[in-house]
């Protein structure tokens, strides 16, 4: 989509589009990516005026990480270390190595920009509140690091501000092939592709060659945007020796309805292991309850006597909270 402005954001169309896509210099005046344009170290300069000296999360890996934040040889531990440090620490550190071939990776990760660079939005944000819509930003700041593939329940709009990032994206179908990793641990908070995008062993993963049938690639330069929806699955690569983007996450749903996630590992929890007969009789239970027109179950039931299958709202949404940890600590 080309043309597009931060003050004509399209986000009723993105939304119902529900696809990816290209917005080709949303945040080309954005005074980072300004700064951006002269050099690694004007933008490592330009964060660091906004600055306030909070501690922030980040991880570091030795060289052979590769840029790579992920896993050990078994998957049950993570090969980077998580640290807690200064931003200008972390900034020095990579700008150290912005010539080495093989640097150690530092990598910054969704901290939130108004937590510790208060005054950066005045000229570098989208203004999703003038939409309505509350997505504070977060900044992820690295040298030549990857996200390795995963899926985010929000829809995002990620803004590419200093350094290029190829995005390869596949549809919420592609779980099947792509071969998510453990739940617990995890790189970034969600399983990940255990598929190594740079050098795909299609011999153990052979699955991953449907899933490229299906996968969309962009490269996106400093100012372009790419809107994410919800569930794409996205692997992110950091082309340069110094990488800042920043991204916006935000639901379809009010803040009191809570993430799908907890639903997923009670179901773990509860139906996984069950016999084969069980399992898809609860597969039509979840069909009639939850996945089939919102109002379906209740419909035939006078409004008073519908309760949980009436429509949600915060206190019922409460009420239901309550009830179920009541049931979960017996």
């Amino acid at each position: 989509m080309e043309g597009c402005r931060p003050d004509a954001l399209p986000l009723p169309a993105l939304l119902e589009g529900g696809e990816p896509v290209l917005l080709k210099g949303l945040v080309a005046d954005w005074s980072l990516v300004a700064a951006g344009r002269q050099s690694s170290q004007a933008a490592i300069e330009h964060l660091l005026e906004h600055y306030n000296g909070r501690p922030l999360p980040y991880s570091w890996g030795p060289p052979e990480t590769a840029g790579r934040p992920f896993y050990d040889a078994d998957y049950t531990r993570l090969n980077t270390e998580a640290l807690r440090g200064t931003l200008d620490s972390v900034l020095h550190e990579i700008g150290a190595h912005l010539d080495d071939p093989s640097p150690p990776t530092h990598y910054v990760a969704s901290v939130p920009v108004d937590g510790i660079l208060p005054g950066l939005r005045a000229s570098n944000d989208l203004d999703f509140a003038a939409h309505g819509v509350d997505a504070p930003p977060a900044i992820w700041i690295g040298n030549r690091t990857t996200a390795s593939c995963h899926y985010d329940a929000p829809d995002n709009i990620a803004c590419c501000a200093v350094g290029r990032r190829r995005f390869t994206l596949f549809p919420p179908d592609q779980i099947h092939n792509l071969y998510p990793g453990p739940l617990d641990p995890t790189p970034g908070g969600q399983a990940v592709s255990i598929v190594d995008f740079d050098a795909p062993d299609l011999e153990n993963f052979p699955r991953f060659a449907d899933a490229l049938v299906h996968a969309r690639s962009v490269l996106l330069e400093p100012g372009d945007a790419l809107f994410i929806p919800s569930m794409w699955w996205h692997h992110v690569k950091g082309l340069e020796p110094f990488n800042v983007l920043v991204n916006y996450w935000w639901s379809s749903m009010p803040a009191w309805v809570p993430t799908p996630m907890h639903a997923l590992y009670h179901a773990l929890w509860t139906i996984r292991d069950r016999p084969e007969r069980e399992k898809q009789a609860w597969r039509e239970v979840f069909e009639y309850y939850v996945f089939g027109p919102a109002d379906r179950a209740g419909a035939h039931l006078p409004e008073a006597a519908r309760g949980m299958l009436g429509s949600m709202d915060e206190a019922s949404a409460r009420r239901m909270r309550a009830w179920l940890i009541a049931r979960l600590n017996r």
